[in-house]
């Protein structure tokens, strides 16, 4: 049930000489009482007030491992590579690509290192600088925030 029916409900329930109102489907029950005081109560069935996880998206083999070390701790041992936005991050255009980049590589200024998707948009990450890709911080398909390191790198 959304916020437009549960107005429309206490509206005519409030336009009336109604005390109480109960009304109950797969969605949830709601509650409406008139008095000196007016009182609404919605409950959801459980499944409602505690979703259930979302399962697993299987990801493709690795091509890059992420680091063992935390992400902060990889920012101090040299050049990182941030997200410049919130979203999930992709290293190669599709599941069956190659990855855009692998450890080792030597990349120039401007090349797509990854995709960062962001409201169902495909953001690619571009290379600010000449460097060599040292280490991926992030696994496939894994959310990210603003400012996440995505590769050590070592500047060329």
């Amino acid at each position: 049930m959304n916020i437009k029916d549960l107005k429309s409900l206490i509206k005519m329930v409030t336009d009336t000489d109604i005390t109480e109102f109960e009304m109950e489907n797969p969605e949830g029950k709601v509650t409406i009482k008139r008095g000196t005081t007016e009182v609404v109560q919605v409950a959801a069935p459980p499944s409602f007030m505690h979703p259930a996880p979302a399962a697993p998206v299987p990801a493709a083999a690795p091509a890059i491992a992420p680091a063992a070390a935390a992400p902060a701790a990889a920012a101090e041992q040299g050049e990182t590579i941030n997200s410049p936005i919130v979203g999930t991050m992709y290293w190669a255009p599709s599941p069956d690509s190659d990855p855009y980049v692998k450890v080792g590589q030597v990349v120039e200024k401007g090349q797509v290192l990854c995709i960062v998707e962001a409201m169902k948009l495909m953001n690619e990450i571009e290379a600010e600088f000449r460097c060599k890709i040292v280490e991926g911080l992030k696994a496939n398909a894994e959310p990210v925030e603003f400012g996440d390191p995505l590769y050590r790198v070592e500047k060329l």
